[in-house]
C-alpha cells in the first residue's frame, strides 16, 4: 500500500508482544521510497530477531527495571469491562467480618478490642523497608514511614477510610511472594525512568525551574493542594474526603491552546501529554511524566461539523518536499505568494538554492498561486479549508496507489461446534448480518462471503446465477486448499438473494451438531486463501478452543503457583507462535481480523487476541453467552462493526517539527518501518499512542508543529489522505509543562504501557511502575516550591493533573493489572487488555472512573432527564438505601436497588419479580407497560447515546445479595477501601509521604 516518508533514520521499534519466545515484532523488509507513495505489498517478513520488550536500554519513558513500590491490588474478582455470565459465586480466601459498613441510617460495625492496636508516640527505626499490604503504595526504600493500618474486609463490601474511628492492626508476612499480600521491598534503583537524566532529591535552581513569581498570599494562585492533618488520639493522618478532587463533569479536552492557536485540530484527533514541549534534554529530564501523545485519526467529528475534502485535482497535493508536511494553516506564503515556507522544518526555496529538484518542487504550484492581501494572507484564504483548519481530507491522485482501490471486503468465519449451537450465537449473527445488508459501506462494490468449521471446513459457493448456496466440505486438514476460489467472495449486490438465504438457512443447518472439536487454525489459513488477493476485514466468531490441526491450544488455563515468580507473564503471552506468524501476513495482504470471542471455558484469550492486535484489529468477549440474555450486546456491537465508516488499506505516520520525534508506539498495528503504522483496516472507535523524545539538545523554535497523516481509501472508492496539524509553545519553564499537561492523554499512555509491562513482568511490576511514575512526577512538582513554609502538613499538585491519582489507582484495580491468581480470570484479564489498547481517550477515563447516577427522584417526579446527569463519588456513602442508582463504564449498566425503595418503583421496573432475586430477573426493554418502565428506558437510551461504540446491557442487584452485591457493584467503587486495597484517601495519604521522600 501506499506510504508517505519513511526517509528517517532508524531507531527502536515497539516492543515485541512475545518476550518469551525471543521475537520481535513483525514488520516489512522493503524498502520505503518517497517516489512510491501508493499501495503497498511488503513482502514476507524477515527472520525475527530476539528481543526483550521492556529492556533497560529501553527509550525513555518505558516501564523498566527491578523494584518499584507497589500500587493498590488483589481486589476481588469482577468482570471490568467483560463480566461474566452466569457470574460465578465470589471466592474469598479471607475470614469475613461480622458486618460491613452499612448505607447510611444504619448502624456502624464495630471491631472488638483484639482488632485494634494504638501505636506508640515513637517508633524505633525499622531495619528494612516496611510491609505494605497488597493495594497500598509502600515507602520508598529507606523509609521509616508507619504503614498504613487496613481493616479486614469481606470480598465486595468496603471498609472504613484511614482515620476512621476504629483502625486494624498491622499484619506483616513471610512470604514475599504471597498472593494478596507485598512482601518487603529491597533497596533498588527505582525502575519507572521515564527520561534519561538525573534526578536531583535535593532542591536546585536551574534555569527554567524557579519558583513562579506570583504573590503568597494562597495557595490557589499557584497550586492546588490538599490538607493532610493528624487527627487527635491517632498516628495515622487523614484527608478530608469531600476535599479529594473527583472528575464528576467526565472527561474535558484540553482547551488552554484554543485562543494561542485557533487553527489547531480538534483535541479528539490529537492530544498532548503536555501541550507545552520542553526546549532542552535538562528540561525534559526533569519531567517525569511521559512525553507524547494519542492519536484517533478517523474520530467522529464534533457535532455539527464536517471534515472538508479538497481535491488538488492536476495541481497534487502541496507539501514541502524536504519533511513531506502537508500544506496547513500554520505555512507562511512569501514573495506576493509564489513562495511559502514549510512551518515544521522552516524550508524556503532560496534556503537550498543549490539543489535544483528541490527549488522547482518546493515552489508554488501555479494552479494553487494567489496573491496576497496588505497583511501578507491570501486573498482566497476563505475558500481554501486547508489554510484554515486542522482538520483536512485530500483526495489523493494517481501516484498514491499502484492498483484500483480496494472494495470494502467482508469476510465471515463462524464456529458451529455444539457450543456454539447451544449458546444461540450462531442465530443471532445470522440475524444481524442479514439485517445490515443495506447498511455495508461502499454498495455497490461491497464484497461478501463466509466460512464454517468444526472438525471440518465448509465453504460456500453464492455465485450470482445460484437460486441457493452449494456447501463444499474440505476434511484434510493438513493440506489445506480453497475449492472454487473465484465464487467463495461475491459482489453482495449481484448475489443479494443468494447470501439472504444462505443467512436464513445458517441457523437451522447446524440446529443438530454435536461436533465438539474446533479446526479454527485450518480455517483461518483457508480464509486467507480467500482474501490475499483484494484484502478486507476477517470477522471470526469464536466458541470453542481450537483443538484440531495447526493452530491447536493447550487447555493451560491459570495456575496458581506461577503468579509472583518470574513466570507469571508467560500466562498472557501466545502459546503457539502460529497466530502471530498469521497476523502478520494477513497484515501483509490487507486484511485486519475482529475476534468475538464466546466461551464460558477457558479460549486462550492471549493467542488469539493476538489476530486482532497485529492486523488493528478489535477484540470482542462475551464470556458465557446466552443469546437469551446477551444476544442485545451481540447484535448492536456487531451492527456497529459492520456498519461504521471504514478506511481499508491505510498507512500511519506522525510528523513533528525539528529537533523532535515519535519513538515507541502502541496500540494495535503492525510497524511497517521505524515510523510508519501499517492499518488494513481502521475506523472511528480506534486510537493509538506514542512516546516522543529530543534529537538535539535544544530546542532554538518557539513552536513545535505535529501533524498526523493517514492515507486509506474510503469505502467509496477514493485514495484519501486525513490530515490533523496543531502547533504547541516551546517552553523553558517546567511549571508551564506542569500548566499544560492533559491527564487523560497521561493516562492513556501509562494504560498502554502498564498493559504492555504485564507480557514481559509481572502484575506487580506493572502496578509498582504506575504508582512510581504519579509519585515521582508530583515530587518533581513539590520541589519547585521547596522552601515555602505554606506546604507544611499540605500535598501540593497542578491544576491540570489534579485527578491523576484517582486515575492511577483506578488504573492499578482495573481488570488487567488487578490482584493476582483467582481475582480475574486469565481470558478476562487478557480481554480487558487487548480492548483497553484501543481504547480513546474519552472512553478510557470513562472505563477507569465510571459514572454513578441516582434514578429515583427522576422516576417518581418526571423531572427533566437533566436531573440524572449529575455523578456521584464512586464510594458507598453515595448510595441510599431508599434509592435506585445506576453504575455506567460504557460497558455495561449495572441497576442498584436500595433494601428500603419504594415498593412503587420495584413493582413498577420488575413486576411480578419485584420481590425475587435479581440475579434470576432481567429487565426486559422492550415491554414498557409502565410509564414508570417508559422513563427508565429513556435514561438507558439517553446514556448509550453519548457513545454507541460498546452497547451497555443492564444487569440488577439488590442491596444485601450477597456476594452478588460485593463483585457486581461494590468492588468497583474503588474510593472505599477494600480488604486489603486502599481507599481513595488513603492512597492520597501514601502518595503524599512518597512525594515528601528525598
Amino acid at each position: 500500500m501506499g506510504t508517505e516518508n519513511p526517509g528517517r533514520s532508524s531507531f527502536l521499534s515497539r516492543p515485541p508482544f512475545d518476550a518469551a519466545q525471543g521475537m520481535a515484532s513483525f514488520s516489512s523488509t522493503a524498502t520505503m521510497v518517497e517516489s512510491e507513495p501508493p499501495f503497498f505489498r511488503p513482502t514476507p517478513p524477515a527472520p525475527p530477531l530476539a528481543s526483550t520488550p521492556f529492556s533497560l536500554s529501553a527509550p525513555p519513558g518505558q516501564f523498566n527495571g527491578a523494584s518499584v513500590p507497589p500500587p493498590p491490588s488483589n481486589s476481588p474478582p469482577t468482570a471490568g469491562p467483560f463480566p461474566r455470565f452466569p457470574m460465578t459465586q465470589f471466592p474469598s480466601n479471607t475470614q469475613a467480618p461480622p458486618l460491613f459498613p452499612p448505607p447510611m441510617g444504619q448502624p456502624t460495625f464495630q471491631p472488638s478490642a483484639d482488632q485494634t492496636q494504638s501505636f506508640p508516640a515513637s517508633l524505633p527505626p525499622q531495619p528494612h523497608t516496611p510491609f505494605v499490604s497488597m493495594g497500598s503504595p509502600p515507602a520508598l526504600p529507606g523509609s521509616t514511614v508507619p504503614p498504613p493500618v487496613f481493616q479486614p474486609s469481606f470480598p465486595g463490601y468496603p471498609q472504613k477510610q484511614a482515620g476512621a474511628e476504629m483502625q486494624a492492626s498491622p499484619v506483616h508476612s513471610s512470604n514475599p511472594t504471597s498472593q494478596g499480600n507485598y512482601g518487603s521491598v529491597p533497596a533498588q534503583p527505582l525502575p519507572f525512568q521515564p527520561h534519561q537524566g538525573v534526578y536531583v532529591s535535593q532542591p536546585m535552581q536551574q534555569p527554567g525551574s524557579g519558583q513562579p513569581t506570583v504573590a503568597i498570599n494562597g495557595l490557589a494562585e499557584d497550586f492546588n493542594s490538599l490538607s493532610i492533618q493528624t487527627r487527635p488520639g491517632l498516628m495515622e493522618p487523614s484527608i478530608d474526603a469531600k476535599e479529594l478532587p473527583r472528575p464528576l463533569e467526565g472527561d474535558e479536552e484540553p482547551k488552554s491552546l484554543a485562543d494561542m492557536y485557533p487553527m489547531n485540530c480538534n483535541p479528539r484527533y490529537l492530544r498532548l501529554t503536555t501541550s507545552g514541549m520542553p526546549d532542552s534534554q535538562s528540561l525534559i529530564s526533569r519531567w517525569h511524566f511521559l512525553l507524547g501523545a494519542v492519536v484517533c485519526p478517523l474520530a467522529e467529528p464534533p457535532d455539527g461539523e464536517e471534515v472538508p475534502i479538497v481535491n488538488f485535482a492536476a495541481t497534487g497535493v502541496v507539501r514541502c518536499r524536504r519533511c513531506r508536511t502537508y500544506i496547513n494553516p500554520y505555512v507562511k506564503f512569501t514573495e506576493g505568494g509564489r513562495k511559502f515556507r514549510c512551518n515544521a522544518c522552516s524550508l524556503l526555496n532560496d534556503d537550498l538554492s543549490e539543489d535544483a529538484d528541490l527549488l522547482a518542487l518546493c515552489t508554488v504550484p501555479s494552479e494553487y498561486y494567489a496573491q496576497l492581501d496588505a497583511t501578507g494572507r491570501r486573498v482566497d484564504l476563505n475558500q481554501r479549508p486547508e489554510l484554515t483548519k486542522g482538520t483536512v481530507e485530500f483526495v489523493a491522485p494517481a501516484e498514491y496507489m499502484v492498483r484500483p482501490p480496494m472494495p470494502p471486503v467482508y469476510f465471515f468465519l463462524i464456529d458451529v461446534s455444539i457450543s456454539a449451537v447451544r449458546s444461540g450465537m450462531i442465530e443471532v449473527v445470522a440475524q444481524t448480518i442479514r439485517s445490515c445488508l443495506d447498511e455495508l459501506p461502499g454498495y455497490p462494490r461491497t464484497q461478501i462471503g463466509f466460512a464454517t468449521f468444526d472438525s471440518t471446513i465448509h465453504f460456500y459457493n453464492m455465485k450470482s446465477s445460484l437460486t441457493q448456496p452449494q456447501m463444499l466440505v474440505v476434511s484434510d486438514l493438513d493440506d489445506i486448499f480453497v475449492p472454487l476460489p473465484d465464487d467463495l467472495l461475491v459482489n453482495l449486490s449481484e448475489s443479494r438473494s443468494v447470501v439472504e438465504t444462505f443467512l436464513d438457512g445458517l441457523p437451522s443447518m447446524f440446529q443438530d451438531n454435536v461436533n465438539l472439536e474446533s479446526a479454527f487454525g485450518p480455517s483461518l489459513k483457508a480464509a486467507f486463501l480467500i482474501m490475499s488477493q483484494l484484502g478486507g476485514k476477517l470477522l471470526v466468531f469464536q466458541n470453542t478452543l481450537p483443538s484440531l490441526g495447526v493452530g491447536r491450544l493447550k487447555l493451560r488455563g491459570d495456575d496458581s503457583k506461577v503468579y509472583g515468580t518470574d513466570k507469571e507473564h508467560v500466562l498472557r503471552l501466545p502459546e503457539d507462535p502460529f497466530y502471530k506468524q498469521m497476523a502478520a501476513e494477513f497484515s501483509k495482504y490487507q486484511i485486519s481480523i475482529n475476534m468475538y470471542a464466546f466461551s464460558d471455558k477457558y479460549t486462550d484469550i492471549a493467542s488469539l487476541g493476538t489476530l486482532a492486535k497485529y492486523t488493528a484489529g478489535q477484540l470482542y468477549y462475551y464470556p458465557a453467552f446466552q443469546s437469551a440474555i446477551h444476544g442485545e450486546k451481540l447484535r448492536n456491537e456487531l451492527r456497529r462493526d459492520l456498519t461504521r465508516e471504514t478506511g481499508w488499506e491505510a498507512v500511519l505516520r506522525v510528523r513533528c517539527g525539528k529537533g523532535v520525534r515519535f519513538t515507541t508506539y502502541h496500540g494495535n498495528f503492525m510497524l511497517r518501518s521505524t515510523n510508519l503504522l501499517a492499518l488494513p483496516a481502521v475506523d472511528c472507535d480506534k486510537a493509538f499512542a506514542m512516546q516522543l523524545s529530543l534529537e538535539e539538545i535544544s530546542l532554538t523554535d518557539q513552536t513545535m508543529y505535529f501533524q498526523v497523516a493517514l492515507l486509506y481509501t474510503a469505502s467509496c472508492g477514493e485514495r484519501r489522505i486525513r490530515v490533523h496539524t496543531a502547533a504547541a509553545p516551546v517552553v523553558k519553564d517546567l511549571v508551564e509543562m506542569y500548566r499544560l499537561a492533559d491527564t487523560g492523554a497521561i493516562l492513556s499512555l501509562f494504560s498502554r504501557l502498564a498493559i504492555e509491562k504485564t507480557l514481559s513482568h509481572k502484575l506487580e511490576d506493572a502496578r509498582r511502575a504506575v504508582h512510581l511514575g504519579i509519585v515521582k512526577g508530583l515530587r518533581d512538582y513539590r520541589n519547585i516550591y521547596a522552601g515555602q513554609q505554606r506546604l507544611v502538613n499540605r500535598m501540593i499538585y497542578p491544576e491540570s493533573l489534579k485527578f491523576l491519582p484517582l486515575y492511577g489507582l483506578a488504573l492499578c484495580r482495573s481488570a488487567p493489572l488487578r490482584g493476582g491468581y483467582g481475582d480475574v480470570s486469565l481470558d478476562e484479564r487478557c480481554a480487558a487488555g487487548h480492548t483497553m489498547m484501543t481504547l480513546t481517550v474519552k472512553r478510557m477515563l470513562k472505563l477507569l472512573y465510571p459514572s454513578l447516577h441516582r434514578l429515583d427522584e427522576y422516576l417518581l417526579n418526571a423531572d427533566d432527564l437533566k436531573s440524572i446527569n449529575r455523578r456521584l463519588p464512586l464510594t458507598r456513602e453515595s448510595l441510599d438505601s431508599r434509592g435506585l442508582y445506576i453504575y455506567d463504564d460504557g460497558f455495561q449498566f449495572i441497576l442498584w436497588f436500595g433494601r428500603v425503595i419504594s415498593p412503587d418503583i420495584a413493582k413498577n421496573l420488575l413486576g411480578s419479580n419485584f420481590a425475587a432475586e435479581l440475579s434470576k430477573v432481567t429487565l426486559n426493554e422492550n415491554e414498557n407497560d409502565t410509564e414508570m418502565s417508559r422513563r427508565l428506558i429513556k435514561v438507558l437510551e439517553k446514556l448509550r447515546s453519548t457513545d454507541r461504540a460498546y452497547y451497555q446491557l443492564c444487569r440488577l442487584v439488590r442491596q444485601g445479595e450477597h456476594p452478588r452485591e460485593g463483585f457486581l457493584l461494590l468492588s468497583y467503587l474503588f474510593e472505599d477501601q477494600l480488604g486489603a486495597n486502599n481507599g481513595y484517601a488513603d492512597w492520597m495519604i501514601q502518595i503524599s509521604r512518597q512525594v515528601q521522600q528525598t
